[in-house]
C-alpha cells in the first residue's frame, strides 16, 4: 500500500512490536502510528521511528484522535491489542478487551473505510479429533473451544466476519500460534520458560507439545495481509508441532548447558498447576503452567498454514534459529547471562 497510515494496536506487546519493526523495514517511510495502553511501557518503541498513542481499546472515545487523518488517506489497522489469558479463574476483562475492544476498532475502522487485519488465534478454530489436520473455518462458535481465552477470540472472530459480511468492512482475521522470538518485552510465558531454564530454576518438563511459530514470521504474514489478504478470508500462521522437551533441548544446545532428563508425568502436573499459578503470581510472572495451559499441550496442534503460504506468500524458519535469536536477545537485553 502506497501512502499508507497504518495503525497498531498493542503496539508494544510482543506482536505489536514485531510488527512494527517489521514495517520499518519493509516500508522506511510509511506513517506507523503505535498504540499503547494509557500509562503503559513505551520504550521498547523508541528509535523505531513511529508516533505513539495513548488510549484503550475498550474506550472508542481514547481512539479518536489515532485513527483522525484526511478524508483521502489511506488507513491499514492491524489489530494486535488482546489479553491473553491462561489462568483458571474467571476474568471478566478478557471479554471486555477481546470482543469489545474490537468492537470499537472495527467500528472506527468502517467509519474511517480502513482496511483492518484482526489478529486472532488459532485457539478460536475448533478442534478436530483424532489429530485431524485444522484449517480455516466460517463458523466460530465460543461452545466448542476451551478456556476464556479461546471462547472469547472465537466469539471475536465471529463478530468480524459479521461485519464484513453485513456492513462491508474490509477486513480479514489471521490466526497465529503459539508465538515464540526475540523482542518479547512483555515475557510471555515461552520466553518466562526459556528464562527459567537458563537460570537453573527449571529442572523437569512435561510430556505434550504444541505448534510453535516465529514471531517475526507471524509480523510478516500480518503486513502480507494487509495487501493480500482479502475481506472476509481466515488465514493460519503457523509453523510445526514442537515437543516441549524438543524446545528445552535447543534451549540446551544453544546455551551449553546439560539436558533436561526429567519428564513428569501429567497426572502429577495437573495436581500442582494450581499451586504453580499461585506462586508465579506472587512473583509477578506470568506463569510456566496452569490447567489450560497443560490442556493445550496435549490438545490436536496439526494447523495447516497452506492457505497463507499460497494466498499471503507465508514463509516459517526453522524453530532452531528461532530459539538462538531468542537467547541471543535475552543475553543483549540482560534478562540472561
Amino acid at each position: 500500500m502506497k501512502n499508507t497510515i497504518y495503525i497498531i494496536t498493542g503496539a508494544n506487546g510482543f506482536l505489536g512490536n514485531n510488527v512494527i519493526r517489521a514495517l520499518r523495514t519493509r516500508e522506511p517511510d510509511a506513517e506507523i502510528r503505535a498504540l499503547i495502553l494509557n500509562g503503559s511501557d513505551g520504550e521498547m518503541l523508541k528509535g523505531l521511528d513511529c508516533k505513539i498513542f495513548e488510549g484503550d481499546v475498550t474506550n472508542k472515545e481514547s481512539l479518536k484522535d489515532i485513527f483522525s487523518a484526511q478524508p483521502d488517506a489511506q488507513l491499514c489497522v492491524i489489530h494486535c491489542a488482546a489479553l491473553v489469558y491462561i489462568k483458571s479463574k474467571y476474568n471478566p476483562k478478557v471479554f471486555e478487551v477481546n470482543l469489545g475492544g474490537t468492537k470499537n476498532i472495527a467500528e472506527l475502522s468502517l467509519e474511517k473505510n480502513a482496511k483492518l487485519v484482526y489478529v486472532s488465534s488459532v485457539h478460536a478454530i475448533t478442534e478436530k479429533p483424532n489429530n485431524g489436520l485444522i484449517t480455516e473455518i466460517r463458523d466460530f462458535n465460543s461452545d466448542s473451544v476451551v478456556g476464556l481465552y479461546a471462547k472469547s477470540k472465537a466469539e471475536t472472530a465471529k463478530y468480524v466476519l459479521e461485519m464484513v459480511e453485513k456492513h462491508g468492512l474490509n477486513a480479514c482475521i489471521v490466526h497465529p500460534s503459539g508465538i515464540i522470538g526475540p523482542n518479547d518485552y512483555s515475557g510471555t510465558h515461552l520466553t518466562q520458560l526459556i528464562i527459567d531454564y537458563a537460570k537453573g530454576r527449571l529442572t523437569a518438563c512435561v510430556h505434550g507439545g504444541y505448534d510453535f511459530v516465529d514471531v517475526r514470521d507471524v509480523a510478516e504474514g500480518i503486513l502480507s495481509a494487509c495487501t493480500l489478504g482479502k475481506p472476509g478470508e481466515c488465514y493460519i500462521l503457523s509453523n510445526k508441532y514442537i515437543e516441549v522437551k524438543e524446545l528445552l533441548d535447543l534451549c540446551a544446545a544453544t546455551l551449553h548447558k546439560k539436558k533436561i532428563r526429567t519428564i513428569l508425568p501429567m497426572w502429577f502436573v495437573k495436581l500442582t498447576a494450581p499451586f504453580s499459578e499461585l506462586y508465579y503470581s506472587i512473583l509477578r510472572q506470568p506463569p510456566l503452567y496452569t490447567r489450560y495451559s497443560l490442556y493445550t499441550l496435549n490438545s490436536n496442534a496439526n494447523f495447516s498454514n497452506e492457505k497463507a503460504k499460497r494466498e499471503l506468500n507465508y514463509k516459517t524458519r526453522d524453530i532452531k534459529q528461532t530459539v538462538e535469536d531468542t537467547v541471543s536477545w535475552l543475553k543483549s537485553s540482560g534478562k540472561i547471562k
